[in-house]
């Protein structure tokens, strides 16, 4: 049987919140591992608040969104550097910079990690996610640290809603109203959900319960949001 493959952003969120969340991030390799008797994962490294900081400290200083973004690019190369050490994968398969590259190596690979694969404007690590799935022809997983997807941000706001199911047009119309920045806190960027829409790209937001994400690629019934 030919494994399919699965597009997962990793949110930086996850990966290093204020320190590396080892916990949780053992027990997301575990559930990878197990699932890679049926499954392909290509994992796209975010890069949370530590892209976050960098790219507030050039805004400060008046650079502009070029430099911005790629500072935060290297944020996610090398969070997905840490991943692939982590994962115990030989270093000397590098992370991919382009599609072609993530391809070669999973031919070879049940798991590659990558960041943010190269400069594009308006766009974080989500839209990467988003064009893999395209390019893979397959749906995407949205790994946050929220249970799915809210009316409003749920860290920031106490009255909020849980959307358990959406359609991607209303999902396209709620992203739209948020304006692009370098680091942005959203369900997705608007280049995401631009190829989400034109591609139709089923969709999935989870939030940190690993065992949710165990639950979807199993077939069973999962807490987070569909989007399709």
């Amino acid at each position: 049987m030919k494994k399919r493959v699965v597009v997962i952003s990793l949110g930086g969120s996850l990966i290093i919140p204020n320190e590396i969340n080892l916990e949780y991030l053992r027990k997301f390799r575990e559930i990878i591992k197990k699932n890679t008797r049926k499954y392909k994962f290509v994992i796209v490294c975010g890069g949370g608040s530590v892209a976050r900081k960098y790219i507030k400290a050039l805004a400060e200083e008046k650079k502009d969104y070029y430099l911005q973004s790629l500072a935060g690019i290297s944020v996610t190369r090398l969070n997905a550097r840490f991943m692939a050490y982590f994962f115990g994968f030989d270093p000397k398969w590098g992370i991919p910079h382009d599609m072609k590259h993530v391809k070669n190596l999973l031919r070879k690979k049940d798991v590659v990690f990558c960041g943010a694969l190269r400069y594009a404007p308006n766009q974080t690590s989500d839209a990467t996610s988003l064009k893999l799935a395209k390019y893979f022809k397959t749906f995407f997983i949205n790994l946050t640290n929220v249970k799915g997807l809210y009316d409003k941000n749920p860290l920031e706001n106490k009255d909020t809603k849980f959307i358990p199911r959406i359609s991607i047009d209303s999902f396209y119309k709620m992203i739209m109203k948020i304006k692009y920045k370098p680091g942005m806190h959203a369900p997705v960027d608007t280049t995401a959900v631009k190829i989400m829409k034109k591609y139709k790209i089923k969709s999935y937001i989870l939030g940190d319960d690993i065992k949710q994400l165990d639950n979807l690629l199993n077939g069973r019934s999962f807490i987070g949001t569909i989007i399709e």
